[in-house]
Order: structure tokens, then C-alpha cells, then sequence
């Protein structure tokens, strides 16, 4: 049983948090859907889709959810192994032959899946590098939400010339490692990875939208960034600069249109779009246990550290990273009103999700607002409107 979870006034508090972000202006649109013990007790939008054509947010507009594709492809990977298709523990080289990046001194490790899994294979993101240091850039490697048109051998090949940060299993980095997860379930599913999606996890909840493709392309809320007074409208290409330590900056390289290209390879850690209210069907069923998508024993890796006491950096204190999401290690620590257990993570164009299965309780935040709607004041208002803290 679930530590019962207030709901008195909750709606209210999370409609304040939207409203003030959306009129001071650092968001364009926003969704917010609170279930508690499998009740929907906050529906919420606020703001625009369309800030050009003065569309409004509805729960069921349509995102680019970037790494919210994550949990659902890692949702795959499990769903598999439960059917003996694959193993956490295989190679990677089992169903990618030619995918063998080597470590900084020459030799060729072994990466398993749980190894991409877990983000501890010495893999990376272009955007984690110094825009004036940087091997990914220099290799040409696309991050999955750019560089539309890239199949994804090509992007693997170059992928793999690059060195490994570390050793497998010897460090955590936030990583390319679910795009290569991808072409891993391809070969061992025999089918493409839209379509294992659809099978495993979109057929089961009853997705109509959320997938890898976009029929209809005017449904697609299109992309702002944060920007001052307003956000503003990331157009075909958008370069965003990104705070490093030390004082260097990195780029986060968006290509909005990337979803609508047909020989885009389909991402597996950030090429999805979806809608809020499906996106916390997927969520739910996580949270109590695998609803029709999991096993319990397969649902409850989510919420169960993997990766020990490898550190995920100074702003992760008190969090581990599990199969497919960070985990609440010590809430105090981590500064959040998340019980320990619970898990979550965001997506780059404006998205946070949350799963506290000691509470019931699911959240799913959608914005079409990058990177406000996805870390710091805003998200982290929003989780607390809904616990009563602060």
C-alpha cells in the first residue's frame, strides 16, 4: 500500500506554478497531469502551442519529447529479455558487430546492454562537450535531435571512433547509449524500432500519437527556447548555449524538423513524439508495477539503483541512475519531496516526468519551452505544488 497522498488544494497550487511561468514569460505552453493511486487529480494546461497562430496548450497536444523516449525504448529492451530474445548481460557486439569503440589507450572493451542502459558504457552527448574542445562535433556525430537525414550506421560508425570517456562500468555519463540500444533491438526484435515500440508498449496502453512518426505535421506543437522577455522560436536550426564547469560552454544542437524526415534514423533516445496524456499512461503502468506493458519484477528496476556509488556529478547529489531513469537515493540530499525509490528524468525540449510509487503518485509536465520546462524554478514548483512542500 501507498503512503496516502493529499490531493486537497493540489490542483489549484499546480494551475498558480503554471500560470506565473507563463506570465512572466518563461514559458510558452505548458500540460501538468498528477495521477494519485491510478486517479487523474490534476488535468492542467496553460499558455500556448502556438504563440504564431494563437493555439492553445491542451493536455493531448502533440511534442517532441526527445529523451522521454528513453524510459520507452528501455521499456522494450526489458520487455525482450523477459522474452528471452536478449539478455541485460549480453555483449553489445552480440547484435552490433562493428560497433567496437575503444578506450584512450588503444584497447576494445566490452559494453553490455546493461552497460547502455545504465549510461556507463564511456559514452557521451556532443552537447557535453566544450564547443571549442569537442571530439563528437569534430566526428561529425549527431545527438539524435539534429542532423536530419543521418541513417543510423552511419551515425554508429562515427560514434565508435571516438574514445570512450572510461572504461564500461568504471564512470557514468549521459549518453548516445539508448540511440545504440536502438539499433541493438532492431537486430535482436528483427523488426524496426517504431514498430517494437508500437508492439510492446504503444498497442498495450492504447497509444494512437505517441510513436516515432508524425502523420499529420500541423499537429506538431512547434519548438520555442528560453529567451528574454520571451522565448523565442527555434526555427529550422537553433544553437543554445550551455553552461559548463570552468567556465567553458558547450551547444545544444536542435533540428525541430528532424522528426518529419522519413530517412532520419529513429532515435532511440530522443526521437519521439507524444502527447502528455499518453506519455502518463506509459508512466502509471511503470509506477504500479508493469500494468500491461511489464512484469513487477522488470517495472521495479526502474526504482532500483544500478549503478552503485558512481557519482552523476554535483547536481545530482543524493540521486542514482537506474535501468532507464534516475532514482531517489536520499531525499534530503537531493533536495526533492520524492520519497526514496522514486525515479524520474526530463527531455530537452521542455519535459519532466516523475514516478513515486511510495505515494501512488505520477506527474507528467509538458512545455514546448526549452530548457525552462525541463529543469530548475519551474519543474521543480510544479513537484511541489503537487506534494504540498515549500
Amino acid at each position: 500500500m501507498s503512503e496516502a497522498m493529499p490531493v486537497a488544494g493540489m490542483d489549484e497550487r499546480v494551475g498558480q506554478v503554471m500560470d506565473a511561468a507563463v506570465a512572466r514569460g518563461r514559458l510558452v505552453g505548458a500540460t501538468v497531469l498528477v495521477s494519485v493511486d491510478g486517479k487523474t487529480v490534476v488535468r492542467r494546461a496553460a499558455g500556448l502551442a502556438d504563440r504564431e497562430a494563437d493555439e492553445p496548450m491542451r493536455p493531448d497536444t502533440l511534442v517532441r519529447l526527445a529523451s522521454l523516449t528513453k524510459p520507452v525504448v528501455t521499456a522494450v529492451a526489458l520487455a525482450l529479455a523477459e522474452r528471452g530474445v536478449l539478455s541485460l548481460d549480453d555483449v553489445v557486439t552480440r547484435f552490433l558487430p562493428d560497433f567496437r569503440p575503444a578506450c584512450a589507450d588503444g584497447s576494445v572493451p566490452t559494453i553490455t546492454l546493461r552497460h547502455l542502459l545504465t549510461h556507463t558504457a564511456g559514452l557521451s552527448y556532443s552537447f557535453a562537450f566544450p564547443r571549442d574542445d569537442n571530439p563528437y562535433a569534430k566526428a561529425g556525430i549527431s545527438d539524435g535531435i539534429a542532423e536530419p537525414g543521418m541513417a543510423l550506421d552511419e551515425n554508429l560508425a562515427r560514434l565508435a571512433s571516438v574514445p570512450l570517456l572510461f572504461a564500461p562500468g568504471e564512470g557514468w555519463a549521459y549518453s548516445l547509449a539508448l540511440d545504440v540500444m536502438g539499433g541493438v533491438l532492431e537486430r535482436a526484435g528483427d523488426a524496426a524500432l517504431p514498430d517494437l515500440v508500437q508492439r510492446y508498449v504503444g498497442a498495450k496502453l492504447g497509444w494512437r500519437h505517441t510513436g516515432f512518426a508524425v502523420p499529420d505535421p500541423s499537429l506538431l506543437c512547434p519548438p520555442y527556447a528560453d529567451g528574454r522577455p520571451a522565448p523565442v522560436a527555434m526555427g529550422a536550426r537553433y544553437v543554445m548555449p550551455r553552461q559548463l564547469g570552468g567556465g567553458k560552454v558547450s551547444e545544444i544542437v536542435f533540428a525541430p524538423d528532424r522528426v518529419l524526415d522519413q530517412d532520419s534514423y529513429p532515435s532511440g533516445g530522443a526521437g519521439m513524439v507524444g502527447t502528455a496524456e499518453e506519455f502518463l499512461l506509459f508512466v502509471e503502468a511503470l509506477r504500479s508495477g508493469g500494468g500491461p506493458i511489464l512484469s513487477p519484477d522488470s517495472a521495479a528496476l526502474f526504482g532500483r539503483n544500478a549503478i552503485g556509488d558512481l557519482s552523476m556529478g554535483p547536481m545530482n547529489a543524493g540521486m542514482g541512475f537506474a535501468i532507464g531513469a534516475a532514482v531517489v537515493e536520499d531525499p534530503a540530499r537531493a533536495r526533492t519531496p520524492v520519497s526514496r525509490g522514486g525515479f524520474t528524468w526530463g527531455g530537452v525540449y521542455g519535459h519532466q516526468w516523475i514516478a513515486d510509487p511510495a505515494r501512488g503518485v505520477s506527474i507528467v509536465m509538458i512545455s514546448n519551452t526549452a530548457l525552462a520546462g525541463m529543469a530548475g524554478a519551474y519543474p521543480d514548483a510544479v513537484r511541489d505544488a503537487v506534494y504540498g512542500a515549500g
